[in-house]
């Protein structure tokens, strides 16, 4: 059964309509591209590494006091955001589409 999905994974990935797929959906190699990977991806984390604490306590201290529901879901975004650090998968994600742009 291992091997019979085995070959036929490879079926698919020697596949030239597969090869043209995965060349068609590859992104195009402009600034916006790059930039766009760093500011969703690798940008947040690199914030939430030196800044997470802070921001959590300044949201949290905020929270006491907030006035308004938008106001209160906005707070809130921000502990849920940075309360736990670093995302390890985002960085990996977002190193990976850049090494997939560069490629």
């Amino acid at each position: 059964m291992k091997q019979k999905l085995q070959e036929k994974a490879k079926l698919v990935a020697q596949d030239p309509a597969t090869q043209k797929i995965i060349i068609s959906i590859k992104p195009q190699k402009t600034i916006w591209s790059f930039f766009g990977i760093i500011l969703f991806f690798i940008l947040p984390e690199i914030i939430a590494f030196f800044y997470g604490p802070d921001i959590t306590s300044y949201a949290n201290t905020k929270l006491l006091t907030a006035n308004s529901i938008g106001v209160q879901y906005y707070y809130e975004f921000l502990v849920m955001m940075f309360e736990d650090g670093v995302s390890w998968l985002n960085l990996g994600i977002g190193f990976g589409l850049l090494v997939w742009l560069f490629y």
